[in-house]
Order: structure tokens, then C-alpha cells, then sequence
């Protein structure tokens, strides 16, 4: 099994803001597992996407339609395209969380951030933190759960477009 250092963990959250903020969705679908799920909690602190409602609880399958939305020539609601910037602070390994165990190739990266979403006139800020539950899978890393803590989730929320 591979394992990985802490640099490369944090590199690989790095690498899908970037990713992200450069519209390669396609690119950014192929770092989760077929089993993954992008989870926006509706309440701080929210332990269940199931048993309680949430902003958004997506699957791949689920992750792959909104994608092909974004991109479609007919999606007059992104003519013009929304646009996206994250800004991070240095991701944390989360030692002591539940799924953080890397000798089974599992690990917890927790980031703070800043996103902006803008499209045409129209810009929102968002402030929150990203958890990544990744997991090793063909020697590479991939998300396994990617939940956005927003700091503000239980307040009234505009359509958000993209991925945080």
C-alpha cells in the first residue's frame, strides 16, 4: 500500500482548488471514488447527511449531472460562466478524527477558506472549512468524502453554482 507524508496531502488539496478555480470538472471528477459523497451541512456541527436535511449531500453520480449542467451550451443560467476563487490556509491533518488512520491508507485533511463566486456583476464571499476524507486507491490519493463546513450554513443562501 502507498502511503503518503503530510506535504503530499496537503499539496493534493492545493492541487483541487486549483483544479476547481480552473473549471477542469472532468479533471476534478476523477479524484473521488465511485462511492464518494460532497456533503454542505445545513446546521453547524451536523453529524448526519441522511437523517437530517443538508445545502447538499451528492454522490457521483449526482456530481457528474451538475457537471454536465455547468457545461452545457444550453445552460442559459451560465451565459456567461460563473467563475470561482478559493483561498486556503495551510490544510491541517486531522490526527485524532475517526477516519484518519494511514496505515489503511486513510487520512483527514481539514482546510479554512475563503471562496468567491462571481458571475457577471454579482459577487458572493463565503467563509468556511473544507474536510477531505481521502483514501489511497491505485497508489494514488482519492476523496472519499469532501464536506464543506460553511460559517454561515444556517442562514438564508443564494444559489451557489460551483464547487467549494
Amino acid at each position: 500500500m502507498t502511503s503518503f507524508n503530510n506535504q503530499q496531502l496537503v499539496d493534493f488539496v492545493y492541487a483541487e482548488a486549483r483544479i476547481l478555480d480552473e473549471q477542469r470538472f472532468d479533471e476534478w471528477l476523477a479524484l473521488f471514488t465511485n462511492d464518494a459523497h460532497y456533503w454542505m451541512p445545513l446546521t453547524p456541527g451536523q453529524t448526519d447527511p441522511i437523517l437530517q436535511g443538508s445545502i447538499m449531500y451528492e454522490d457521483l453520480l449526482l456530481l457528474k449531472v451538475r457537471v454536465e449542467r455547468l457545461s452545457g451550451p444550453h445552460t442559459y443560467s451560465q451565459q456567461p460562466r460563473s467563475r470561482s476563487h478559493h483561498l486556503l490556509a495551510h490544510p491541517e491533518i486531522e490526527k485524532g478524527h475517526a477516519w484518519h488512520q494511514p496505515e489503511k491508507g486513510q487520512y483527514t485533511v481539514r482546510t479554512a477558506f475563503h471562496y468567491v463566486e462571481t458571475r457577471i456583476d454579482e459577487q458572493r464571499l463565503y467563509a468556511g472549512w473544507a474536510t477531505h476524507e481521502l483514501t489511497t486507491q491505485d497508489g494514488a490519493l482519492r476523496i472519499r468524502q469532501k464536506r464543506i463546513d460553511l460559517v454561515n450554513c444556517d442562514s438564508a443562501l443564494r444559489s451557489i453554482q460551483l464547487f467549494m
